[in-house]
Formats: structure tokens, sequence, C-alpha cells
């Protein structure tokens, strides 16, 4: 199979929830992704000329103002050898009020600082008589593909991830995803989507995963222990982490079960092997769309209609399932990458894969 195709495309299911239209985080009413790609350059590594191989994704919860319509949130690290900026903000208030950017480790700061002067232009108020900007950004290590030292992650890259934000969300080595690995296998972006069944009607849970952990031998696909199985040359990074998540839902919950929603998506990554290494970080972050915090309503006390914790177990159902689905789909759209000093990552080899789970009867 040539073609890199989604998990689901190729006959898996991963439970028995039911997938919304696209099968990916957009399908969360409002919410909407963009990427940045940046690859340029190729053979010994040159810092500060390259190869790169990195970039940018943009998270938007919806399409209208964050400053002004904040979304309910929590977050969740599972192991902190990672970095999220904003955890502070969304601890305390339960809130976030720019999209959820992501990216390589170092270039934090400068996706931040961009992220801050595209809210500023947007809020002219903001810091004046409004609330500052307080950016949310994560990361991953890419330093084995990438020019991690070059810092090419610049303005223009953070502002075309979020202007170029659209319903169709790509997978694979694209965006900030474009250097990452995962169990040894080339990695990135991945998503999945549910349907689910509440009082109230029908919600969406979506789930978007920057994958960049585990290492080969840990692979599971459907409980199948496919890494150890695969017969493909397995380079060896210095480090084995790590994993952001994104967990999105319109269900009207609170930052608290936000908050178990986050640590849900933890069981699975479990699924797909990972024992959260040492050097990982794995850290989730998870809003919801329903009951936004409107800023402009001044002096209303909020009466926010809530789910009951003993009526979201379907939520905790679909996060789990997206979040392996997501995290598989970031293997299998994703293409063999080369970059600095000759490394390579392969892609995850579709057609050993799924002869492998015929073998044990998972197709």
């Amino acid at each position: 199979m040539s073609v890199r195709v989604r998990a689901r495309e190729a006959g898996l299911r991963f439970g028995s929830g039911t997938t919304g239209p696209r099968n990916s985080v957009a399908d969360v009413p409002g919410v909407r992704v963009g990427h940045c790609t940046i690859s340029r350059g190729s053979g010994a590594l040159e810092e500060g000329k390259g190869p790169v191989r990195t970039g940018v994704t943009a998270i938007l919860p919806h399409g209208g103002n964050m400053n002004t319509l904040p979304v309910k949130a929590a977050y969740f690290d599972l192991n902190g050898c990672g970095g999220l900026m904003g955890a502070l903000q969304i601890g305390e208030f339960g809130l976030i009020d720019t999209p959820v950017m992501l990216t390589n480790t170092m270039s934090m700061g400068a996706v931040a600082d961009a992220t801050v002067r595209y809210m500023l232009r947007h809020n002219p108020q903001a810091g004046i008589s409004e609330d500052t900007v307080i950016p949310i950004v994560s990361e991953c290590d890419d330093s084995y593909l990438n020019d991690a030292r070059g810092l090419h992650v610049s303005e223009r890259h953070v502002v075309e991830a979020i202007e170029g934000a659209s319903l169709d969300v790509k997978e694979g080595a694209v965006g900030a995803g474009t250097g990452m690995s995962c169990y040894d296998f080339k990695g990135g972006i991945g998503t999945s989507s549910r349907l689910v069944e509440a009082p109230g009607g029908t919600y969406a849970v979506g789930v978007l995963v920057l994958s960049n952990h585990g290492s080969r031998e840990e692979l599971l696909v459907e409980g199948v222990p496919v890494g150890a199985m695969l017969d493909t040359p397995n380079p060896k990074r210095v480090e084995q982490g790590s994993i952001v998540t994104v967990v999105a839902t319109d269900a009207p919950v609170d930052p608290r079960q936000l908050g178990r929603l986050a640590r849900r998506s933890c069981l699975g990554l479990a699924l797909t092997g990972s024992c959260s290494h040492n050097g990982s970080g794995d850290i989730v972050v998870a809003f919801s769309t329903a009951n936004a915090h409107d800023r402009t309503v001044k002096d209303k006390l909020r009466t926010d209609t809530l789910l009951a914790d003993s009526d979201i177990n379907s939520l905790f159902r679909a996060t789990v399932d997206c979040t392996s689905e997501a995290i598989i789909n970031s293997l299998f759209k994703a293409e063999t990458t080369e970059g600095r000093d000759g490394h390579v990552v392969p892609a995850l080899p579709i057609d050993e894969t799924l002869a492998i789970l015929r073998r044990h009867g998972r197709l």
C-alpha cells in the first residue's frame, strides 16, 4: 500500500463508537486547525541554516475573538518532561483565551511572542483597559531531524498557522509534526472524533495529537505488539518523548470535568503501548466550546447548564478511543523523512502492519 491512508480507511476501528463526519477534532463545532510546515535543506547540519524539519500547528477553539470569548479548559501532565506555557492560568481560572499553539521545544518562546503580537493586533485594548494576553503553547523535541538550535520558527509562520486554520485537518509530518517521531517511526499530527449521546443531546469529542514518543518494541495496534514484530530499520533517537494531546468537546462540562477528560486521554496513550518514558513530556490540554465566558458581559451571575458527573462516561470512552486512534493515524499518515546529518525516520510500513493484524484476527 504505497499511498498513506488513515487507520480507519485501512479497516481498523478503535472501539465501537461513531465517528464525526470528518473523524477529526474539527467535528467539534467551531474548532479549526492550521499548520505551517518548515522543511528545507539536506545533508550535514549547519547550525542556523539547516536542514530544517519543523513547524507550527494552531488549534482554534472557535471562529470568534478568543480574548473576548475564552473557553473553559483544563490540563494534565502525565509526565512533566515538557513545556506548557499558560498552564498556571488554565489551572487557576479554567480558561483558554488564545489559540492553542504547538511547535518544537526551543521555539516555544518565539511562538508565544508571535501569538501575543497576533492577539494584540486584534485586541487594541488588551493590556490597556482589558486583560493582558497569556498564550497557550506546548512542544515536543524534533532535534533528531531538525536544526533545533537554528530557531527557524518566526512570527510569519505562527500567523500562517493561525490564519490558515480550517476544517480540513492535515495529518502526519505537517506543521509542528514535521520533525517528530513516534515509536521510532515517523509521527507527527493525528486526529480523531466521536459523537456521543448524553442528557441534552448529541455531543462531539475530538482529539488532536502531536506524537513524538515511545520506542519501537512498545508499539501496540489494536492490542497487537506490532512494533516488536516488524522487521524494518530501527533508528535509535537520543530521547524517547514526548506527546501533546488536545481534547475538544462541545459538551457542557466545567474545568474540573475537563480535567477528568484530560486524564482519561492518557489511557488512550497507554493503549498504543506507551509507558510514559522518564524523558517524555506527556501533556494534555482539554477545552469545551460550550458556555464560553463572555467578557463583554459585566456583573452578571452565570448559571451555566452542566452535565452531571454520572452522565459523562460516554465522554470518557470517546476520549480514550479518539486518543488511541489519533496516535495511530499520525503513524499511518506520516511519510519517511530524512533530516539533518542523514538521519532518517521510516514511515510505519502499512502493508506489513495490516498483515500482522490479519494474522491476529484484528481485520
